[in-house]
């Protein structure tokens, strides 16, 4: 276990000796590869007690992370396998022209070897799993008061997580999903949009495209985005490159082409010390390379983007170690301008 000179984490209990049972019980269960986070989360719960929590703060985080962990355990086996979140309005009826349109990107997506994952519910979300199939969707439920339906497709499925708070179930769908698809809806499908977006422009989320579908003729994501325009972009409250993290479309085949061509090239990212390393499948030449450095030397704090292998860090992790990396020192605020260079990156090859 990683620590100090006595070989425990820094956040500790205070108490030496309640500290060493700690580290005797994580030892005694075995199977931990992380044994210093799993110390780290025992005694997160003693000190909740010590601190004198209520009852009902303490069923929070209890109810919390017993829904992560079950939730990390049914989407463990297909890690491997890409996902597209499908978020739209309960209230569609299968009758509605967005009925199909979603059933239709859910079958596409699926025939491209992705997953998808919805609201297990009715409406858009039963039309997503229909057009995907019930072997390639994940339903990650609400409990609401007034809404117990799930999708026949889904019952006893065991890719279905019955979630009882929204933040535990919104957690599920921004880790473990590689793009977002929203068909028109109310204040859900709105926060889902609007929470997507900011954790994607914050950085406090993977870059991943986000596609605003409608059908032919549809108004409601073009009105979105006017209001978007003239309410948020013209009196400053967006920068100017904000948009560029969504696709408005009406097009089934479009939309597929945003989500399958950000990965194209691009593969994943993370930190590595001050820099930032993206993993991409094919290598700039030289003269892409340049061009990189031309267009987007506004987001490198210092130095220049560089071709890399894996870093010593993604190797002792095993982290895609055989992908070409882009290194440089990201200013770790513009991500909107992130994503820019991630489609500079992957045009060459769409």
């Amino acid at each position: 276990m990683a620590g100090d000179a006595t070989g425990l984490p820094r956040y500790r209990t205070g108490d030496p000796d309640l500290d060493a049972a700690v580290a005797a019980l994580v030892e005694q269960a075995g199977g931990a590869k992380d044994p210093d986070l799993v110390f780290e989360i025992v005694v997160t719960a003693l000190r909740l007690a010590r601190d004198g929590a209520t009852r009902g703060d303490l069923k929070i985080a209890n109810g919390a992370l017993k829904e992560m962990r079950y939730a990390f355990s049914v989407f463990a086996p297909y890690r491997a396998a890409r996902k597209a979140s499908i978020f739209g309005s309960a209230r569609t009826r299968p009758d509605d022209p967005l009925y199909e349109q979603t059933r239709r990107f859910a079958a596409a997506i699926a025939e491209a070897g992705w997953m998808v994952v919805t609201g297990a519910g009715p409406g858009i979300m039963t039309a997503g799993i229909e057009g995907a199939g019930a072997d390639r969707a994940f339903g990650v439920s609400i409990r609401l008061p007034f809404e117990t339906f799930a999708s026949e497709h889904m019952i006893d499925d065991p890719k279905l997580v019955n979630f009882r708070y929204f933040f535990t179930r919104k957690l599920s769908f921004v880790k473990e999903s590689d793009a977002f698809v929203l068909l028109p809806g109310g204040f859900g499908t709105l926060d889902e949009a609007f929470e997507t977006l900011t954790l994607i422009q914050t950085g406090k989320a993977q870059p991943a495209p986000i596609v605003l579908l409608d059908v032919p003729g549809g108004t409601y994501w073009e009105r979105w985005g006017e209001f978007v325009e003239a309410e948020l972009e013209a009196r400053g409250y967006l920068s100017s490159t904000d948009l560029s993290l969504v696709k408005v479309t009406d097009d089934v085949e479009a939309a597929m082409a945003e989500v399958t061509g950000f990965y194209v090239s691009y593969h994943s990212l993370r930190m590595v010390g001050r820099d930032l390393v993206l993993r991409v499948r094919h290598a700039p030449d030289t003269a892409e390379l340049a061009d990189l450095n031309r267009r987007f030397g506004d987001i490198v704090r210092s130095g220049e983007i560089r071709v890399s292998e894996a870093l010593p860090e993604e190797v002792a992790d095993d982290d895609v170690p055989d992908l070409t990396r882009l290194v440089f020192h990201f200013d770790r605020r513009s991500f909107s301008r992130l994503r820019e260079m991630i489609d500079a990156i992957n045009a060459p090859h769409r």
